[in-house]
C-alpha cells in the first residue's frame, strides 16, 4: 500500500505564543501519525498587528492598552503560561522588551524555505525561541541574521536582503491572502489546501484531522483507478 503524503500550511505569526504552542502540538501529532503518512510542513505568513513600527513598541504598555490594563495583560498571559507548561515552552514574557513588527521575520522564513521545509522549521522554532523564551527583539536585524544562520542561511546574504525591500510585497501579497481565504486567527493549518484547523488544537485532534485527509484521498485515488464497468 502506497504511503499518502499530505501538506500542512500552517498560518502563523511569529508574535503569538499560541503559534508557538500550535507548533509543539503538530509536532506531537506528526509523532503520532508516524510512518502512516508522508507530511511536509510548510509555514506562511500572517500578522497579527501589522500597524506596528518596524522598531516595535513597548511590550509591557503594548499588552496592557491592548488587554485593558496590567490586570487584562497579565489574564492573558497565565492562560498562555498554564498552555505552555504542558507543551515544555517557558514563557518568558517579562523578558520581552518590545512588541516588534514581523513582516522582517516573515521574510526570513520565507527565503529559509527556499533550502527546504527543514531549514524553514529551524527558523521558525529559532524565531519563536528568541522572542519567547530569551526575551529578544524579533525585529532586529541582528537577531534574524542569528536566526537564519542557525538553518544554514549566510550572514551577510541575509543582512543584504533584510536591507532591501526582497520579497516584501510577496509576504504582504501572501498575508492579504490568508485573510482573502477566511483566516481571521492563529494558528490555522491548511491540510492539503483543503480542511483547516483553527487555532492551537490539541495533538490528537491534528493527528486525526490528517488521518481523515489521507484516508479521502485514498479513496479518491482508488476510485479514479477502478475500472469502468460494462453496463451492457
Amino acid at each position: 500500500m502506497t504511503v499518502p503524503s499530505l501538506t500542512i500550511d500552517i498560518v502563523s505569526d511569529i508574535m503569538c505564543p499560541w503559534c508557538y504552542i500550535g507548533k509543539k502540538r503538530l509536532e506531537a501529532a506528526l509523532d503520532e501519525v508516524g510512518s502512516e503518512m508522508n507530511v511536509e510542513v510548510r509555514w506562511r505568513p500572517y500578522q497579527l498587528d501589522p500597524s506596528l513600527p518596524k522598531e516595535g513598541k513597548d511590550r509591557k504598555q503594548y499588552m496592557e492598552d491592548k488587554f485593558g490594563g496590567p490586570e487584562g495583560a497579565e489574564k492573558a498571559y497565565a492562560n498562555v503560561r498554564a498552555a505552555g507548561v504542558d507543551e515544555n515552552i517557558p514563557f518568558a514574557f517579562e523578558k520581552i522588551p518590545v512588541s516588534a513588527n514581523t513582516l522582517d521575520a516573515h521574510r526570513l522564513i520565507r527565503w529559509a524555505g527556499s533550502l527546504g521545509p527543514l531549514a524553514q522549521d529551524t527558523v521558525v522554532d529559532a524565531l519563536f525561541k528568541a522572542y519567547f523564551e530569551n526575551g529578544q527583539n524579533i525585529g532586529d536585524d541582528a537577531v534574524l541574521v542569528e536566526a537564519g544562520r542557525h538553518a544554514g542561511l549566510e550572514p551577510e546574504v541575509v543582512e543584504r536582503l533584510l536591507a532591501g525591500d526582497a520579497d516584501r510585497d510577496a509576504v504582504s501579497a501572501e498575508i492579504d491572502q490568508a485573510r482573502q481565504m477566511g483566516v481571521t486567527g492563529v494558528p490555522c493549518f491548511i491540510i492539503d489546501m483543503k480542511y483547516a484547523v483553527v487555532g492551537a488544537q490539541p495533538a490528537e485532534a491534528l493527528a486525526d484531522a490528517m488521518r481523515k485527509v489521507a484516508a479521502e484521498k485514498h479513496r479518491q485515488s482508488t476510485d479514479e483507478a477502478a475500472p469502468e464497468q460494462d453496463e451492457t
